[in-house]
Formats: C-alpha cells, sequence, structure tokens
C-alpha cells in the first residue's frame, strides 16, 4: 500500500515507520491517523515483521498530537458528536496497543498531547536527549482522550495532566516515562540495535508476552477506566469553559498564532 503521509521500510525483522509531516511537526491530520492505523496492520499482518518502530521525520518532533489546525476548521460539536470523536481517538492508540507485536515508539524532540498518547500505548519508549514531553491538553482546556498515562506513572501523573507542563529527557527517565535516553545522534542506532535484538525472539514467543503483559492491564481494568476517560474529555470538550470560549475567541478574530501566543502568557508568570 502506498502511504501519503508517511514512511514505512522493513528490514531484517523490523518494520519501521516514519511520520512524514515534518513541516506540521508531523501533527496527526484525519489522513495520517487513518494510515498509521493502516500501516500498523500491515505490518502486523507481515511474517517478515516481529517488531515496529514509530518515529518522526525531521529531527524536531515524533508529533505535536491532533492537528489543532485543522480542528479548529471544523463547527463546534454536540456531546454525541464529541462522544464518536473520542471513539475514534481510543481506536487510534490502541492501534499499537493491539498490535500483536511489540511496538516502539522512538522519540525525537517534541511529544505533545495526543502523540504522547500514542507513544504511552507503545511498548516501549526510547528518546534523545533533546527530547520534550507534556499532556498539553489542559492548557487548551481540553479532555485527555486515551488516559492511560496514571497506568504507567501512578501518582506521579496529578502533576503532569494538571499542570500541562513541559517535561525534559531526564525528568521523562527519571520519571518512567522513557524507559531509556540516548545522545541524539546515537538515538536511531541504538534504537535500531534494541529491535533487532528483540526481534531474533522467537514471534510466538514476543506475541505471547505482549498478550500476556496486556492481560494483566486489562485484568486490572485498564479498558474500562481508559471508557471512563474518554466519557469526561468527551463531557469536557463538549461543556466548554471561560478559557475554552476566550482561546476560541481570539483564534478566530486574530489567527492561531495569537490564540497560541494569549495561551502562553496565562502561564508565564508562573512558569
Amino acid at each position: 500500500m502506498a502511504y501519503q503521509n508517511l514512511l514505512y521500510s522493513v528490514d531484517d525483522r523490523v518494520a519501521t515507520i516514519m511520520l512524514n509531516r515534518p513541516e506540521r511537526h508531523n501533527a496527526f491530520s484525519v489522513a495520517l491517523v487513518d494510515e498509521i492505523m493502516a500501516v500498523v496492520a500491515e505490518a502486523d499482518a507481515d511474517p517478515n515483521v516481529r517488531v515496529l518502530i514509530l518515529t518522526g521525520a525531521g529531527g524536531k518532533a515524533f508529533s505535536s498530537g491532533y492537528d489543532i489546525k485543522e480542528s479548529a476548521e471544523k463547527p463546534r460539536r454536540t456531546i454525541e458528536q464529541w462522544r464518536a470523536r473520542m471513539q475514534k481517538d481510543i481506536k487510534f492508540t490502541y492501534s499499537v496497543w493491539d498490535c500483536s507485536k511489540p511496538v516502539i515508539a522512538m522519540v525525537d524532540g517534541f511529544c505533545l498531547a495526543g502523540a504522547l498518547e500514542l507513544a504511552m500505548c507503545c511498548d516501549m519508549r526510547f528518546c534523545s536527549d533533546i527530547s520534550t514531553f507534556a499532556a498539553l491538553e489542559a492548557r487548551f482546556s481540553n479532555g485527555i482522550a486515551t488516559m492511560i498515562m496514571p497506568w504507567l506513572l501512578g501518582q506521579r501523573s496529578r502533576m503532569l495532566i494538571y499542570t500541562g507542563d513541559t517535561i525534559e529527557a531526564d525528568e521523562a527517565f527519571r520519571l518512567g516515562l522513557v524507559d531509556q535516553v540516548f545522545p541524539k545522534a546515537d538515538l536511531q542506532a541504538e534504537v535500531t540495535k534494541i529491535a533487532r535484538r528483540m526481534s531474533r525472539v522467537s514471534l510466538e514467543c514476543l506475541q505471547w508476552n505482549k498478550r500476556s503483559i496486556n492481560h494483566a492491564f486489562e485484568t486490572m481494568g485498564l479498558r474500562n477506566a481508559i471508557m471512563y476517560g474518554a466519557e469526561a474529555c468527551a463531557m469536557m470538550d463538549s461543556i466548554g469553559s471561560p478559557e475554552a470560549a476566550q482561546f476560541d475567541s481570539v483564534r478566530r478574530e486574530q489567527g492561531m498564532a495569537a490564540a497560541l501566543k494569549w495561551r502562553s502568557e496565562q502561564f508565564a508568570p508562573y512558569e
């Protein structure tokens, strides 16, 4: 299958999926979301693939999350439309969780908002030393569609989610958000080496171990908790807030750049 928004290759049992919208920091457009789900399914079905690597082009971003420019052009949604949107977002982030083979998120640069949700649904996360992470949704007065962070970080997820703060690679490693940090120049070689070492394990063993690990989380209620989070997100986004209304007003009257500047100014005195 030919892809317009990503690059796909398979070499020595490892499939590499590179998000290829560097001019938009690899933001998740509707088309890119559809292609990611399709390419993950393709790699999952390929008997020559044992491990997947998901990364972003350009050297500046894994992804900045859902494309707010694209979504801002859509009319306001009803609660039912928000629910449908949240279910689509969950289906997207679950695409890597439900893939029968291990999926590695290789992060080099920004990994924000919805992109962080997708990365957290991957089996492992490795990043360069210049990478940054944030659950930025809070600063847009938005909910988090796939509330998986508490399952990875526990209590420590509260500060990141409540504040929308950006953290750097070393702090992400300290919190357990990423498995290892590499110098930027070494990231691709080191992650490829790990993936190829992993691919020497039999496919059946990799698949059954992933099923077992996922089942442990799901037995503890992960899917039910994420469904509740999606409903909370839909309610939050449909009800709105004074801050969200002001952001939208500035965006419509002065443009997205001015709206982002307004949002940043609200937090600047307390950073």
